[in-house]
């Protein structure tokens, strides 16, 4: 599986925008029979009526394409991990919609390889996350020496170093 840094952050980005854009499309249609003289009522089930979870892993994976710019290391583990389980319940909530009665099956099959995508992106963070590229250590906290050390700042002045900085 080659997938770049670039790669995996656009896919997760867009993997995590079709499942909740599916989510949001019409699932399943219940058919209701009342009595006579009253007609059949038909009820149009959206996606997130049906899997309500698969909204929210869709936005915690969107999120995740953020995470995956922001961390390095052991940190960009942790958000494959997450991207990895929030995939697998989104392919979760769309397989189950594919078996929901009365079924559409075309939205909850883009859920599903939508949230496979994802899974997907998580999994090549697992195995590659730590080759690629992270943001700088430029604005990290540089630890400080304590206001109170009036005998160090003394010493690096005799080395010629400026204790301001």
């Amino acid at each position: 599986m080659r997938l770049g840094y670039v790669g995996a952050v656009l896919g997760c980005a867009a993997g995590a925008g079709v499942a909740l854009l599916a989510s949001s499309r019409p699932w399943a249609v219940r058919v209701t029979p009342r009595p006579a003289p009253l007609p059949v009522l038909t009820e149009t089930l959206t996606g997130s009526a049906v899997a309500p979870w698969v909204p929210a892993l869709a936005v915690v994976a969107l999120a995740g394409a953020g995470a995956l710019v922001a961390t390095r290391g052991t940190a960009r583990l942790a958000v494959g991990v997450l991207l990895v389980l929030a995939g697998a319940g989104a392919a979760a909530g769309g397989g189950y919609g594919l078996t929901a009665g009365g079924a559409r099956p075309l939205w909850p099959l883009v859920c599903l390889l939508a949230g496979a995508a994802v899974a997907a992106v998580g999994v090549a963070t697992l195995v590659r996350g730590r080759g690629w590229p992270a943001m700088g250590a430029r604005y990290d906290r540089v630890p400080t020496r304590p206001a109170d050390d009036h005998e160090g700042l003394w010493d690096a002045l005799d080395r010629g170093e400026d204790p301001t900085r």
